[in-house]
């Protein structure tokens, strides 16, 4: 009788060893922390990274590899910003993500960065980020779509745990829709794009924007190097006072603004350190200022505003210093000359 009880207890423990063992060889990705990084490559030198010992390699001329260690997860979206390291009158170029995933711990991030013509360009200067989030959080609004060339997502977010849609409504044409993010309208919060493409060099941009108490509604262009509307895989990502990436506790120094031009209305210019945004000069080059919250490390990402094939980066890297952040700001018509375009600016730091 003893043995067979003893019997009973060794197999009840070891069905519960084999248990654990199963379930923690499953995947769970509900259980995934959230999840970013971002890095600065400038001047062929990895700054502003997180994590600390983010790198980023070159490959082929124009192409680079960006490791973020010990953060490799599934699913989430890239942004990239061409930065063109203080040339005084800088070409026009543009960066974009190849692709993005797990490899061991690490998530690999690929950049290509392009100039007009769709030829690469072996200059190094880009800003990139990574991020992954999930759960649902009352009272946050933030969203996202990692959107796929003919219209769906591959992977999509929303803090108030509802389905994000992708329509592809023509050539090179997408509906973005962000249901329960309701806001005040006419729009408020910030959005960034960024195309997906590792084939050839393509641009994506905020073609219209619609804020209401159903949500967001954004209308997002695609072209490809020759200027001409094309389809191609793109992020989406849309914040409402609260930093671009991070999860139930994001970072809580950031900013962003949107320059339509002039200045969009009063929610799409936030601050979390005080007053909003200023924006000064212009075409060639804006200077956008945020007070008190550069902190770094910290990331910059800018989209080009409209319908027209033309975009916008980073005139030369941001200056965080004595708590404030200033960004500088060009755009470039497709052929590459100065124009006065709009643009959606952002920054948001590691704290």
């Amino acid at each position: 009788m003893r043995l067979r009880r003893l019997a009973g207890l060794v197999a009840v423990a070891l069905a519960t060893v084999l248990t654990g063992a199963l379930a923690a060889a499953r995947p769970a990705a509900a259980l995934l922390p959230d999840t970013f990084g971002f890095a600065l490559w400038s001047g062929g030198v990895v700054s502003q990274q997180w994590p600390a010992a983010t790198t980023v390699s070159p490959g082929v001329p124009g192409r680079w590899v960006v490791r973020f260690p010990g953060i490799g997860v599934p699913g989430g979206v890239v942004h990239v910003t061409a930065v063109h390291d203080a040339l005084a009158n800088p070409p026009g170029r543009w960066c974009q993500a190849d692709s993005w995933g797990v490899v061991g711990p690490d998530e690999i991030v690929r950049v290509s960065c392009y100039r007009p013509g769709g030829i690469l360009d072996p200059q190094p200067g880009f800003s990139v980020q990574f991020a992954r989030s999930s759960g649902v959080f009352a009272g946050q609004r933030f969203g996202y779509v990692d959107a796929a060339p003919a219209g769906g997502t591959i992977t999509q977010y929303n803090t108030t745990g509802a389905a994000n849609t992708v329509t592809n409504v023509g050539a090179g044409l997408y509906s973005v829709a962000l249901p329960g993010l309701g806001t005040a309208g006419p729009q408020a919060g910030g959005v960034q794009v960024t195309a997906a493409n590792p084939a050839a060099g393509a641009r994506c941009k905020v073609a219209s924007w619609q804020s209401s108490a159903n949500g967001q509604f954004f209308r997002v262009f695609c072209f490809n190097p020759a200027g001409a509307l094309a389809n191609t895989r793109f992020s989406l990502t849309w914040q409402y006072q609260r930093a671009l990436y991070g999860g139930a506790a994001p970072p809580y120094k950031f900013g962003y603004l949107w320059n339509t031009p002039p200045l969009g209305p009063a929610l799409t210019n936030f601050n979390s350190g005080g007053p909003a945004g200023v924006l000064a000069g212009g075409p060639p080059v804006w200077t956008v200022s945020f007070a008190a919250i550069g902190s770094p490390p910290g990331n910059v990402q800018v989209t080009a505003f409209g319908t027209t094939p033309d975009f916008c980066g980073l005139h030369q890297p941001w200056t965080p210093g004595a708590g404030a952040l200033g960004a500088r700001i060009n755009c470039f018509t497709n052929a590459g000359t100065p124009v006065n375009s709009g643009f959606t600016v952002e920054y948001s730091s590691r704290f």
